[in-house]
Order: structure tokens, then C-alpha cells, then sequence
């Protein structure tokens, strides 16, 4: 297998990563360092039936997860990405390809997987927060109680919400509920975070700042991340690394480096040229993207 960076790695700006047939990607740093990835995501194929007909999610999607990596990705609607997470999580089996975590191959969902979803509605209602935060760990039995709320009271406040510990999710704001869901993710200390689109129904400043919490407490944290977005801007501010899908069904097109991107680069020259590089990616041809099938660098 073949890597080229292009122009944009040697200019430290943005950098794509393209393999034959543009199904695997790599980082080149940590190929370079030779550290082993976390996650592998090899060659995966997804289908699901509905009715009479089994429709083809993602077709041979590859690529490696290092740890500490916040890794994104970025496909329009209906490219598999949700599906591709689900079966990272292991409630979906691949029909083609395999997913391993710490090289053991994912077969069952666990608790060294945890999701956030998009939807406010994921929370007990008849739980506090606290009591939210720390359910999985009794569930599971990873903790006892006095330890397992010892452990919820710590990522409740690392969310910032120790002031609202024993208020009941009725008693929040959609923002708020979200950073419940993300305290009680962590409380479990999973080897992979999985966000499955988590501020899409959010409104564009509670958006912004679920963002910038986020990445607050993975600067603090640093936990391994794969977030799911269909937005360009926040594929670049969350992530250090963005996949991006072509449409249904989804298969990897590119991957880019997006490290040096935050909240504060939004406007910036070199952040206007990323969105636009990564849209023109996005939405070109699958002739287009196709091309000879080698790896090139474009200059």
C-alpha cells in the first residue's frame, strides 16, 4: 500500500491522505512513529434490510483510530456514517471486512464502547443527574455504589454541572442534557468515545459552545474520539483527523489533518481554504473520485 501526502501536509496547512482505490487511510505521523492503532476498521461492508431489499450502507471503508485521536467522520446524508458507528459500537455485524479494537475483533457491543447520541431523550427522566451519570457504572457492574458515584460526581463536574447533580433532565436545557450524556460516557472510561452527530439539533450558539466544552475536556481527558458530523466546519473544529464518505453507499474518499483547526481559526484564510477544499470532496463525482485507482500527490 501506497501513502502520498499532498502539497497541503508539506505546507502544514491541511493534509490528504490517499491509498489505491481510496478505501484505507493512515495517518502518516503515526505510521511514521510506528505506534499500532487502537481501532481498525478494515474493509467494511454494511447492509441492512428494509422489506424486500437489502441496501448496501458502506461498501469496503477502511481506516485505523490511533489513541487520543478525535477522529471524524464527514458524509452527507444517508452515506452509512451513523451505521458505520453503530457497528464500531457492535450492535451491527459487518457482511465484508472486519473492526478490531486493541486487535481483538469486535463482535458484541461493550462497555469499552460507549455512544452519545443526538437525541435529547436518551437520559432516565426519573433519574438526577448524578444518579444518570452513574447508572451505567452500577449496570455494569463496574463500580460499587459509594465508587460509582464518587466517579459520577468527578465527570459531572468536568462537564460543569455540579450545580444541577440532583436536578432531574425535565430540569435542563437541550445543551445541558447533552453534557450529561457526554459525563455519563466518560464515567465509564471507554477505551473508544463514539458521538453520533451529538449538537445536531442544538441551536447554532449552544452548538458552538458543546464544541468548544468538547474540546476542553478532551484537552484535559484525552480520550479517543470517532464523531459523526455532515457539517464541514465542525468536522474541522472537533477533529484532528476527518474521513470523508461519498454517498450512498458510503465508501472513503479521502482523509484529511485538520490539528491546527479550532474555534478561533473560523474566518481565518487557511480554515475558508480547508471548507472549501474538503466541500469540493465531498461533492464531486464518484467518476471523479475514482480516478486511476493509484495514489498521486495533485499539485
Amino acid at each position: 500500500m501506497t501513502i502520498v501526502a499532498d502539497e497541503f501536509m508539506r505546507d502544514t496547512t491541511v493534509a490528504e491522505i490517499r491509498c489505491a482505490g481510496a478505501e484505507r487511510f493512515a495517518p502518516v505521523a503515526a505510521s511514521a512513529a510506528g505506534f499500532g492503532p487502537l481501532l481498525q476498521v478494515d474493509g467494511v461492508t454494511l447492509e441492512y434490510r428494509t422489506g424486500d431489499t437489502i441496501v448496501r450502507a458502506t461498501h469496503r471503508v477502511g481506516f485505523d483510530v490511533h489513541a487520543a485521536d478525535r477522529f471524524v467522520l464527514l458524509g452527507p446524508s444517508g452515506c452509512g456514517k451513523s451505521t458505520l458507528l453503530k457497528a464500531i459500537a457492535g450492535f451491527i455485524a459487518p457482511v465484508e471486512g472486519e473492526i478490531r479494537l486493541d486487535g481483538r475483533q469486535v463482535r458484541t457491543a461493550g462497555p469499552d464502547r460507549i455512544v452519545v447520541f443526538q437525541e435529547f431523550d436518551q437520559l432516565p427522566p426519573w433519574k438526577t443527574v448524578l444518579h444518570n451519570v452513574a447508572f451505567p457504572l452500577l449496570a455494569s457492574r463496574s463500580l460499587p455504589w459509594r465508587e460509582a458515584l464518587e466517579r459520577a460526581r468527578h465527570y459531572v463536574d468536568k462537564v460543569g454541572l455540579s450545580g444541577f447533580a440532583d436536578s432531574y433532565p425535565h430540569q435542563l436545557s437541550g445543551g445541558m442534557k447533552q453534557r450529561v450524556a457526554i459525563a455519563r460516557a466518560l464515567a465509564m472510561q471507554p477505551k473508544v468515545l463514539l458521538m453520533d452527530e451529538p449538537f445536531a439539533a442544538l441551536d447554532a450558539l449552544t452548538r458552538r459552545k458543546m464544541q468548544e466544552e468538547l474540546l476542553a475536556l478532551w484537552d484535559e481527558v484525552r480520550f479517543t474520539l470517532l464523531f459523526v458530523t455532515h457539517s464541514i466546519e465542525e468536522a474541522l473544529i472537533v477533529g484532528n483527523r476527518v474521513a470523508v464518505l461519498s454517498p450512498h453507499p458510503g465508501r472513503l474518499r479521502a482523509e484529511f489533518n485538520s490539528h491546527e483547526f479550532d474555534l478561533g481559526s473560523i474566518g481565518g484564510t487557511a480554515f475558508q481554504s480547508a471548507v472549501k477544499r474538503l466541500h469540493d470532496r465531498l461533492f464531486e463525482s464518484d467518476v471523479d473520485s475514482a480516478g486511476t485507482g493509484r495514489a498521486e500527490a495533485r499539485r
